[in-house]
């Protein structure tokens, strides 16, 4: 009985140590699978993180001109949406590959080292991208400001609407689906976003409202990201 039970004590300890292996080898792996992908009456808002998502992912891809499962399957690899918002910028102005400049930002440390290595102009950088990388503002910032160069230059915001909405602290995903709501229900994107922000509506009722259906806003982001001259919200 001792024997048997030393035996069964050491193939305890073997596979306590081999558990974690294959949680550490998947641990860079974050899984953007939505559970709820359709409006629900009953939830309003259960969905409302695919909404917010896939907007998102549909602007990006539209806006560079990527397959859009590129960028889902870059944010499964734990890719942040910050880094892929810079390097595709940057990409688009250097020629570069992306994931080559993703890892540069690994290695180097900061997206300004990036670019000055790069000798990317200041001038195609856009003014704001520009600024934030002289002041070597952390990821978030320069995400935001690519972001906020490819809204106006797509016509979703005027300067003045989108500096409001920054200030009221919305972010990227809540940028992009508030300005194309406000298109089609030709309200205030400020008013949509302080509407689903405060808990009075939801995301998911308010693409109900502007008749988007969730599988249409793909090309629903399409169709104003190609046309520059598409009314902007007012």
């Amino acid at each position: 009985m001792r024997h048997s039970t030393g035996n069964t004590f050491r193939l305890g300890v073997v596979i306590l140590f081999m558990l974690p292996v294959p949680a550490f080898a998947v641990s860079a792996i974050t899984c953007h699978c939505f559970t709820d992908r359709s409006y629900d009456a009953a939830r309003p808002a259960a969905a409302d993180p695919y909404f917010l998502a896939t907007t998102q992912n549909s602007f990006f891809a539209a806006a560079f001109g990527v397959d859009k499962k590129t960028i889902v399957i870059n944010k499964q690899r734990g890719v942040s949406a910050d880094n892929l918002w810079v390097a595709y910028w940057l990409a688009a102005r250097s020629g570069a590959d992306p994931a080559a400049l993703i890892q540069e930002r690994t290695t180097k440390g900061s997206w300004r080292q990036v670019a000055t290595v790069s000798a990317i102009p200041a001038k195609s950088l856009g003014t704001r991208v520009a600024e934030a990388l002289k002041t070597n503002a952390a990821d978030e910032r320069l995400a935001n400001e690519v972001v906020n160069e490819l809204l106006l230059r797509f016509r979703f915001y005027g300067e003045p609407e989108l500096v409001a909405l920054r200030k009221a602290g919305a972010g990227n995903q809540e940028l992009v689906l508030a300005g194309l709501i406000a298109a089609k229900i030709r309200q205030p994107a400020i008013q949509i976003y302080r509407n689903a922000r405060g808990g009075s509506t939801s995301w998911g009722a308010l693409l109900q409202r502007a008749k988007i259906d969730p599988a249409e806003i793909q090309s629903e982001v399409v169709a104003r990201v190609i046309s520059p001259y598409a009314p902007r919200s007012k």
